[in-house]
């Protein structure tokens, strides 16, 4: 399969993007009243923790993909 420059540098913009959002927002969950209740982890705080780190494993996944067709249509 061959991935043009576009499509490879929109690829890196994602993985870029999802750097750039989801620890800020993982800052925000951690720091909602709903996240602790009597100093132990809420199901609320342990359900946005599993979807930022999928999100972030899904956005490397890309953003790494996107860096290999880039290197790749260089040569």
């Amino acid at each position: 399969m061959v991935i043009s420059r576009r499509w490879a540098a929109f690829l890196i913009g994602v993985g870029v993007w999802t750097w750039a959002i989801w620890p800020r927002f993982g800052v925000a969950i951690y720091k909602d009243d709903r996240s602790f209740a009597d100093g132990a982890p809420t199901s609320f705080l342990w359900v946005h923790a599993l979807l930022i780190g999928a999100s972030l494993v899904i956005g490397t996944t890309v953003g790494v993909l996107g860096i290999r067709a880039w290197r790749a249509r260089r040569s």
